[in-house]
């Protein structure tokens, strides 16, 4: 995993979340501006996934290489589900399965980058 690339989708993640925090706060249901957001983090997502794999391929990846890859694809199809969800459920509560999306797939990136860099599990 490239650090560089970390930072900026926790930032993202969490900026989103704060985003649909406010929008469920005032009773607003998920628009079109929110499938942009999300497009944009899973985007992020999927930048790191390739430059990931790529790392692993070229034989420097994590000790630990069936969890990253299990945490890996599981980030990745967290985002479409939710937001999937969030747009079938037309009330402020579909806002708020985004926010409590956008959270974990922060908590996710940090805990790919600890199992990347060889953080012991528990």
């Amino acid at each position: 995993m490239v650090d560089f690339l970390v930072y900026p989708i926790v930032v993202a993640a969490l900026g989103f979340a704060g985003w649909a925090l406010v929008a469920a706060v005032i009773n607003r249901n998920p628009r079109e501006l929110f499938v942009i957001g999300a497009a944009v983090v899973e985007l992020l997502l999927l930048i790191q996934a390739v430059v990931a794999i790529i790392i692993m391929i070229m034989g420097n990846g994590p000790d630990e290489t069936a969890l990253f890859i299990s945490y890996l694809v599981f980030v990745l199809l967290l985002m479409p589900i939710g937001l999937f969800w969030a747009l079938a459920e037309k009330s402020r509560w579909g806002t708020a399965v985004l926010v409590f999306v956008a959270l974990v797939v922060a908590a996710l990136m940090v805990r790919l980058q600890d199992i990347w860099d060889g953080m012991p599990v528990g």
